[in-house]
């Protein structure tokens, strides 16, 4: 169950900003890793039905974006091609867009709570949160802000690379992809380092 209740405590600590972080794509053939930050607005209710993106439809995925967009005090997304995750590895890749979409909020956060991972360079105090998509409210809404605009982005692609299916799979290792990769071999999306690619 997704709840606020993390937030509220951190702010009866005095801490006026607190962001939730999440990523999209991690496990993706193709396209960047995509990370959002977001900041929700205390006073306001949460989102109706606001969950981990994984357990939501598409549809549910869009109004529920759109919401938080309107309502969080800030958000912002920052995103990691596949060649640079070739060049430093996904895990790095991830921090990176992380930290990127961290220097884009404003205002500053002054709290991070991230979804199971840690950002070492990142100086702001910040919560590690295993499964954090699926309890924390922030979390979760920055997690669908991020697979919204990677899902958005993929179709896209799949307009100038349209043999792959993008649209369908947007990157993963379906079977549809697979064959496609075999067929037609990979395009500048793919993460050349990653098995199925190579």
């Amino acid at each position: 169950m997704v709840s606020d209740e993390l937030e509220k405590q951190l702010v009866s600590q005095g801490f006026c900003f607190v962001a939730g972080l999440d990523e999209v794509g991690r496990g993706c053939l193709a396209g960047p890793v995509v990370a959002a930050a977001c900041i929700l607005d205390p006073s306001k209710p949460l989102p109706k039905g606001l969950n981990d993106s994984k357990k939501l439809s598409a549809k549910e995925r869009e109004r529920l974006a759109g919401e938080i967009i309107k309502t969080s005090v800030a958000y912002s997304i920052a995103q990691v091609e596949a060649k640079e995750i070739d060049k430093i590895n996904i895990l790095q890749a991830t921090k990176k867009a992380m930290k990127m979409a961290v220097e884009k909020l404003r205002p500053a956060p002054d709290f991070l709570l991230i979804d199971a991972l840690t950002l070492e360079s990142v100086k702001i105090p910040q919560k590690s949160i295993i499964r954090g998509d699926s309890t924390c409210a922030s979390i979760a809404a920055a997690s669908i802000i991020a697979k919204v605009y990677r899902d958005d982005l993929m179709k896209k692609l799949d307009k100038i690379y349209p043999v792959y299916g993008f649209a369908k799979h947007v990157g993963y290792g379906t079977k549809m992809h697979l064959e496609a990769l075999r067929k037609y071999g990979p395009c500048p999306l793919h993460r050349r380092s990653f098995h199925g690619v190579y």
